[in-house]
């Protein structure tokens, strides 16, 4: 029988994840929603770095940076950045430096610890060097040049891309397709928290490649939802290239669902809150107020105007994100009251 993902398995990767992540039922929340049968993609139980999504693409990335020779990694982030987070965790496995170009000042207020707890603290623990970068300047130029000044001192230097989201990382994402698929055949719809868009790219070109008509729909969680698409276009062109279905890919197929991110990055509005509580009361879910409280809202709300109304089993990716929750200690305890 031939190998639809063939392509896939000639590219050099690293285990870093603990795979298959979980699928598991979710009646509760189905139930509270309408949904005859909604599960949940625990890629929050990756492992490494105290798990999420990004560590499934890092599996291909840093793979490259091996053999590359590198010694030294670079990539960006803001404080609360999971893709820095999970880049350190890999790198302090891997014996490789890492330095993470911190943007500092994307939001315009923040809640006590924000800048010294969560994410940014396991950063530090897994023995990443930071760099601050203010928000308004120009900031891959600023990446560039802490790539520049290392490759002068005579580091062999890689460049992660932001979320890790380029054509290789999204290989991390046709990998979870096939996951789906073989724990649940009859998916069809796969909703999830959609930011740097390499996970939802993945997801689709995978599908493709693998000839499954399951429907993927990214939540916008950064308030960008024209510029988180033609990125998962862009990306999702490069992955089908990467495994020979470039011919296949339609643009059509993508979508990114607006309304749920807040009224800004970082900042949660009231859908959010109701889904991190909900989440939390019926199923035991524990998520963010950045990334998965608004993927959760998404489904949330799309659930509710009867998007899935026709049937099938809806799968929704918790991605992870965890540690952001102790950078918000008001809006959670205010949620746990």
């Amino acid at each position: 029988m031939t190998d639809a993902l063939a392509a896939l398995r000639d590219l050099p990767r690293l285990l870093l994840a603990h795979l298959p992540t979980p699928m598991e039922a979710a009646p509760r929340l189905g139930a509270l929603l309408g949904l005859t049968s909604l599960r949940v993609k625990r890629d929050d139980c990756t492992g490494l770095g105290l798990g999420g999504n990004k560590i499934r693409k890092l599996e291909f990335d840093l793979a490259a940076a091996q053999a590359a020779g590198a010694d030294c990694v670079v990539c960006g982030g803001v404080v609360q950045s999971n893709t820095a987070r999970q880049v350190a965790a890999a790198c302090a496995k891997l014996g490789i430096a890492c330095h993470l170009g911190i943007m500092r000042g994307r939001l315009s207020a923040t809640e006590p610890g924000y800048e010294e707890t969560g994410n940014i603290l396991l950063d530090r623990l897994y023995g990443a060097v930071i760099h601050d970068v203010p928000w308004d300047e120009d900031r891959n130029a600023r990446l560039h040049g802490i790539v520049d000044n290392l490759r002068a001192e005579g580091r062999r230097v890689y460049l992660v891309p932001y979320g890790a989201s380029d054509a290789l990382g999204a290989m991390g994402y046709v990998v979870a397709a096939e996951e789906i698929i073989r724990d649940c055949p009859e998916v069809a719809w796969i909703v999830h928290g959609s930011g740097s868009a390499g996970t939802q790219a993945g997801l689709l070109a995978g599908l493709l490649a693998l000839g499954h008509p399951a429907r993927v729909i990214g939540v916008d969680v950064d308030a960008q939802p024209a510029r988180v698409r033609a990125d998962v276009c862009r990306v999702g062109r490069e992955a089908a290239a990467l495994l020979g279905v470039a011919e296949r890919w339609k643009d059509d197929r993508v979508e990114v669902a607006a309304g749920w991110s807040g009224p800004a990055y970082g900042v949660a509005d009231a859908a959010t809150e109701e889904a991190i509580r909900l989440a939390a009361r019926c199923e035991g879910l524990a998520l963010d107020p950045v990334y998965a409280g608004k993927g959760m809202a998404g489904l949330i709300g799309l659930a509710r105007q009867g998007r899935f109304r026709d049937g099938g089993t809806v799968v929704w990716i918790h991605t992870g994100g965890s540690p952001g929750i102790f950078a918000y200690p008001e809006t959670m305890a205010r949620l746990s009251a």
